[in-house]
């Protein structure tokens, strides 16, 4: 019988991290499946994730394989809609595949999801939670949070947190609305917004990120840039984005759940 708990994972370039990420999900005290999202990475990522498939048979992994890298927001997208086609999955999560979102956490997401739609894995919940970061990126990332919520009334205290878990009636309305606008982590505030605007209860939990060990990051100026002018293209939807929610109809019942192979290469 397969979780109703899944988790989205993408990688792109992650095979130093994988593997040991795979086997920490699985030891955890609640059953999680999870769906590797791999933008074909030339590094061999989703052929090592094969490679887990083939030695642990029963073990709720499956594979998405895109052909090229679109960016985060792409990836997501399309890791949410095939958990949603292919299992019935009722709470499902986002989360770095770096450690830098510790999966202990994820048991405290999951408890929180009890009694709310979205529970974001908060950075500045209880004052600043990174480790390893320079003063230089604290400020960045700080500053970004409190302009976002300047401009959107985001009542979140790390509205570009990416580790983070739905209930699948929310994320079902969320998509039902049309596709995701941003690419890189604007993507984080755009779903977040379009929870709030939906009505949804939000809950905040007090994780500790850590930055990365292995591999490199992504962040880019480009995606710093669209995070700002994405953050006012989103004010300036508001209403049109609330009222899109309110109609949003999303599916009486959940699909099937199909093979875990389906859709993996």
């Amino acid at each position: 019988m397969l979780p109703e708990h899944w988790i989205v994972l993408p990688t792109y370039n992650e095979a130093e991290n994988i593997l040991r990420m795979l086997e920490v999900i699985q030891r955890l005290p609640e059953p999680f499946g999870v769906l590797v999202v791999d933008d074909n990475s030339p590094d061999g990522t989703a052929q090592l994730v094969r490679q887990y498939q083939a030695e642990h048979p029963n073990a709720p992994v499956a594979l998405l394989v895109r052909p090229a890298k679109e960016g985060l927001g792409r990836a997501y997208e399309s890791g949410f809609q095939w958990v949603l086609k292919h299992t019935s999955a009722q709470y499902i999560y986002e989360m770095d595949a770096d450690f830098s979102h510790p999966p202990r956490y994820l048991v405290d997401l999951r408890r929180a999801l009890g009694e709310a739609d979205l529970v974001v894995g908060s950075r500045y919940l209880r004052g600043v939670n990174v480790v390893n970061w320079p003063l230089s990126r604290i400020l960045l990332s700080y500053g970004a949070s409190w302009y976002v919520r300047l401009v959107t009334g985001l009542p979140v205290s790390d509205p570009t947190a990416g580790f983070v878990g739905y209930r699948r009636s929310l994320l079902e309305k969320i998509l039902a609305i049309g596709p995701i606008r941003f690419r890189g982590y604007a993507f984080q505030i755009e779903m977040k917004y379009k929870a709030y605007l939906a009505g949804a209860r939000i809950v905040e939990v007090p994780i500790v990120f850590v930055e990365r060990e292995a591999g490199y990051s992504k962040m880019s100026r480009q995606v710093i840039q669209e995070a700002i002018w994405g953050v006012l293209w989103l004010r300036f939807r508001r209403r049109r984005l609330r009222e899109a929610l309110s109609c949003a109809a999303t599916p009486a019942e959940s699909s099937a759940p199909a093979s875990l192979s389906e859709g993996a290469p």
